[in-house]
């Protein structure tokens, strides 16, 4: 249509005092693969839990795998997506350890890219795209910033999947009254970044600080929620 408006509306307090909130939880991600069996037995070998097998045995099979700490699964089968086997692209992992992550596989057999970030301010490039262009150097981003380390792989279709290694999540992006860990592992890495930020704390205090537990809380939940750290 010609001379078409779009207006994207924001967050308007007064306009949306009359509307209910509904929950809306993403919780499935449909990729195409050409051979089910194989499919399986990948997901399966990376560790992740089968949800459903389910054969009808009239043209129609439905799988589904969910990742360690997931709320989100996926699902792959027969007569479930029209899309071309391998063209799922962009699929992000989110870790709190990426070298931990990447490991993790290469013991279970799965070819894993080296741990890459970007080039700062340079987006064109020659290599597949990820979340910061087409420019991926080796090696992990050199101040271990938050949400800028990741490593790719990919299964046997071609489908791409991606670690993104996240400590601290931007401002906003986390329910402060929710704190969660997906597992024990991210808890533990947690645990040794506020120790690590504790013990210069009680440097600065200059003796014991008897009150670490609240000041570990108190570290830890605002580095998941985004808010300032505490010194």
């Amino acid at each position: 249509m010609a001379n078409a408006t779009y207006e994207i509306h924001g967050n308007d307090p007064a306009s949306e005092a009359s509307v209910t909130k509904v929950d809306m939880k993403f919780e499935i991600v449909v990729i195409p693969v050409s051979d089910l069996d194989r499919a399986k037995e990948f997901y399966s070998s990376l560790g992740w839990r089968l949800d459903a097998d389910f054969d009808s045995g009239k043209e129609f099979r439905v799988l589904q795998f969910t990742p360690p700490g997931s709320g989100c699964s996926i699902i792959f089968g027969k007569n479930v997506t029209a899309a071309a086997p391998g063209s799922a692209q962009g699929l992000y992992l989110i870790v709190a350890d990426i070298e931990a992550a990447r490991e993790n596989l290469l013991r279970r057999g799965v070819k894993v890219s080296e741990v890459f970030h970007g080039v700062s301010d340079v987006y064109a490039g020659p290599d597949e795209p990820f979340l910061f262009g087409r420019n991926r150097v080796n090696g992990p981003d050199p101040a271990h910033g938050s949400y800028r380390s990741f490593a790719s792989f990919k299964d046997p279709d071609g489908n791409g999947w991606l670690f993104q290694e996240i400590t601290t999540r931007q401002p906003g992006r986390m329910d402060i009254t929710a704190t969660s860990f997906a597992s024990a592992n991210d808890l533990a890495s947690a645990f040794r970044r506020a120790e690590a930020a504790h013990g210069e704390h009680e440097k600065i205090l200059g003796q014991r600080d008897a009150n670490w537990p609240d000041w570990y809380a108190a570290y830890m939940v605002a580095e998941q929620s985004g808010k300032e750290l505490p010194q």
